[in-house]
């Protein structure tokens, strides 16, 4: 059985950082392209950054290019997503993901959801 769990969020003041990380209980671990999505309140499901098998490739929405940073240790079968020069409009619950294909910023392409972490950014 799959597993995806979050970890690392919190509360921080604007400007401060935090890294999240998501183990995953997949034997074929490094197979997966892995995903970082966020959700707001009343809001929809958005993807933040995507890594693929080996770690060569990756892709941020725009909003978090340049402060968000996403890597994975398939020795360690982990994601992680450091996340600096956090803004209020961070907040939001983070959710691991994890995709069979090649991955994209579609949600309908992940086939494992972790339970999410929250992430809370003050003023």
């Amino acid at each position: 059985q799959v597993q995806l769990v979050e970890s690392g969020g919190g509360l921080v003041q604007a400007g401060g950082s935090l890294r999240l990380s998501c183990a995953a209980s997949i034997r074929t671990f490094r197979s997966y392209y892995m995903g970082w999505f966020r959700q707001a309140p009343g809001k929809e499901r958005d993807f933040v950054a995507g890594i693929n098998w080996s770690g060569g490739t990756t892709e941020y929405t725009d909003s978090v290019k340049g402060r968000f940073t996403i890597s994975r240790d398939n020795t360690k079968n982990t994601v992680s997503l450091q996340m600096n020069s956090l803004k209020r409009e961070d907040t939001a619950v983070y959710y691991c993901a994890a995709s069979k294909g090649y991955g994209s910023s579609r949600l309908r392409e992940y086939d494992y959801w972790g339970q999410g972490t929250q992430v809370t950014v003050s003023s």
